[in-house]
């Protein structure tokens, strides 16, 4: 980096720059580059907004104009200096000699005056059959464009409509589907019961009726088809129907009260797509009820959720962030060069069971504290193998299929009070023999945990207090004469 000291009349176009000058013939506070401030308005200034100006960062090197106050004069002046920066890039312009391809170039706005000039300078139009023939050809080409994540699904008249709450709680119908986007969302519909019928959001059609479009601006439609109808009553209840025909609200009196029918509650769209990013499938089911002047306005839930093609669904913990009480998704390194040895099998399978930081010792009291650790009951680890009948060992694979824990216990105290005690802690782990698998074969592992508590105790035995004993001195002639 080179620095140099000179005149402002000496920097050219970089000092010529000023982003923070907004105001014309005036000075911008804490503007040092602002050619409208002195030096009484230098004396005010707290720092420089803007310190650094440089020119064209495209070019490997250009010149950069770095501006500062120095405070300790009187009064306070501006201190610049011109340096040469170095761009670190691999991709930079070392010489151009055409320097306006740097920017865009201004276009000419027409007008009264030259617009039969930009007329004459431009290829115009053409409207003739020949253009017409070649433009129908092109639409009968297959389209290559596909559904990219968060891309409006496309219908045959605009794109897939799924309410949602935007400003507020209240449902607003305007809001697109995103392609690959999983929502479940919960709003408000205000409604007038007397018009149910008219109202096209509580009825099954306005959503069951779009066609998605296979891949944007495609000519392939994918209808919407029903796969169940829930009904749930007044009272909660559920029922399903046999059929999927689409019904429409019905408003009924009953006394003096007005009652909907057939009003959609809840609307569960299923998409599959290929990794091509075309919708191949497009299953709906809904929850319909029974609207009341008592339950105005109405709640309605919607939902969609993305399948892939040929491919199981994987539950998630959140989307895109994890959820509250979710688990965390994990996995392992997928194992290079078919099957996976039985060493390795063994060791996974032995860490799923044991879990981990399994402990070695256990309390044998509830309270028990961590310092008296000669107190505490030290846990048994017991290996057991068994082999399978007509196994052959040298192809066979031992692995642990069970892990059984065995806590014996004993009831210590008094008899009116007595308290549980763990005397033994045994965990064993129970291994047998598989066939090994060749590469590319599958296998299915039953793996089981059991803890087992055993109660210990001996028979209670009642307890009396011994008899007292009689400890009486007699007087040494208290049988005189007879001894």
């Amino acid at each position: 980096m080179i620095t140099a000291h000179c005149s402002l009349d000496l920097l050219g176009s970089v000092a010529a720059l000023c982003v923070c000058d907004l105001s014309p013939a005036q000075c911008d506070v804490n503007c040092c580059c602002d050619p409208d401030c002195s030096s009484v308005d230098f004396s005010v200034f707290s720092a420089c907004s803007v310190p650094v100006v440089t020119g064209d960062s495209q070019f490997c090197s250009q010149k950069a104009v770095i501006y500062s106050l120095n405070f300790t004069a009187n009064p306070p002046q501006r201190v610049f200096k011109l340096v040469e920066q170095i761009s670190p890039s691999i991709f930079c312009i070392h010489i151009t000699n055409y320097k306006p391809a740097l920017s865009f170039i201004n276009p000419e706005v027409p007008d009264e005056n030259n617009f039969d000039t930009l007329m004459k300078t431009s290829d115009g139009f053409t409207l003739n059959a020949e253009s017409d023939i070649s433009f129908t050809t092109k639409l009968d080409i297959p389209t290559t464009a596909k559904y990219k994540y968060g891309v409006p699904l496309q219908t045959s008249d605009s794109f897939l409509r799924f309410p949602s709450s935007l400003t507020s709680s209240l449902c607003t119908d305007n809001n697109p589907a995103a392609f690959l986007v999983n929502q479940a969302v919960r709003c408000t519909r205000k409604i007038n019961l007397e018009q149910c019928e008219e109202i096209e959001a509580l009825s099954m059609a306005f959503y069951s009726s779009p066609e998605i479009l296979r891949a944007p601006d495609s000519r392939t439609k994918v209808p919407i088809t029903v796969q169940s109808v829930l009904i749930q009553s007044l009272n909660k209840t559920l029922t399903r129907r046999e059929d999927t025909d689409v019904l429409q609200p019905a408003l009924v009196n009953a006394g003096h009260f007005h009652l909907c029918m057939n009003v959609v509650l809840e609307v569960k769209y299923s998409l599959t797509y290929t990794d091509r990013g075309e919708v191949t499938k497009a299953d709906l089911s809904f929850l319909l009820g029974t609207v009341s002047s008592v339950v105005v306005p109405l709640q309605q839930k919607f939902e969609i959720h993305f399948l892939q093609e040929n491919t199981k669904p994987v539950p998630l913990s959140g989307n895109p962030g994890y959820v509250v009480g979710l688990p965390l998704a994990a996995g392992f390194r997928p194992h290079k060069g078919g099957a996976l040895p039985c060493r390795l099998v063994a060791q996974k399978v032995k860490n799923l069971l044991w879990g981990q930081g399994f402990p070695d010792y256990v309390a044998p009291f509830g309270n028990s504290q961590a310092q008296d650790v000669l107190d505490w009951v030290p846990i048994h680890f017991i290996t057991q193998s068994f082999n399978r009948k007509h196994s052959v060992l040298q192809d066979s694979c031992q692995l642990p299929g069970a892990l059984v824990i065995e806590v014996k216990w004993t009831k210590y105290g008094s008899l009116l009070n007595p308290q549980a005690k763990i005397v033994n802690v045994t965990a064993n782990l129970i291994s047998s023999s598989f066939p090994e698998a060749s590469s590319g074969n599958e296998r299915t592992i039953l793996i089981s945990t059991a803890v087992t508590f055993v109660d210990v105790s001996a028979p209670a035995e009642a307890g009396f207090r011994a008899p007292p004993a009689i400890n009486a001195r007699l007087p040494f002639n208290f049988f005189f004469p007879f001894v």
